[in-house]
């Protein structure tokens, strides 16, 4: 009986690894600098965020961005659903990092799981944004202000990209970075809430 118990402990034991080995197979990437709405949810700077908190790593969604992709209003989630606390704007309240227009910056992504790339796209909102409302296409200018192309290469686990701010952009805005991998349909989606006062 005792052995049959063992048996029974170690087998759930193997199926419990077996399960965390998946999920975190199937984990990828965010922007950490600027910091995301999804890195800010898992340092937990910004609470009530569903299960985005978890996995800040897993806001995929169809590539193509801007003529495909999320859809308005859910870009900041890559469409879906289970973390559309990402997509709800808080009233203009997410936590901006500041920066200064016309200044160098070193955009960084963390990568849980690396994916041959095709490239990474940065998108700013246009003049005027409105903060309080969620993100849609006509919020952004229709191209991206830096674009790092990659070739389909395999990046590290930490990419990092020196970049411009735009010079004639100040107040509040909003940075999406798409990751866009090279061997599926699929990108990732960062929105970074910045202070360009």
């Amino acid at each position: 009986m005792r052995k049959r118990i063992s048996a029974a402990v170690v087998g759930l034991g193997i199926v419990g690894v077996s399960l965390l080995s998946t999920s975190s197979a199937s984990s990828h990437g965010y922007s950490d600098a600027p910091i995301s709405r999804q890195a800010l949810c898992a340092n937990h700077t910004v609470t009530d965020c569903g299960a985005i908190q978890y996995e800040p790593q897993s806001v995929e969604g169809p590539k193509g961005f801007p003529a495909a992709g999320p859809a308005d209003g859910k870009i900041c989630s890559g469409g879906h659903d289970g973390f559309a606390q990402l997509d709800d704007p808080r009233g203009g309240k997410w936590p901006g990092t500041k920066l200064a227009a016309g200044q160098g910056y070193t955009f960084s992504w963390r990568l849980t799981a690396r994916h041959a790339t095709t490239d990474f796209e940065y998108f700013i909102t246009k003049d005027g944004y409105d903060p309080t409302k969620p993100l849609t296409r006509a919020d952004l200018e229709p191209q991206p202000f830096m674009t790092v192309p990659m070739g389909g290469v395999q990046p590290g686990s930490t990419v990092q990209h020196q970049g411009t701010i735009p010079t004639q952009k100040s107040g509040r805005h909003l940075i999406l970075g798409v990751w866009n991998i090279a061997d599926t349909g699929n990108a990732f989606y960062a929105c970074s809430d910045v202070d360009l006062s």
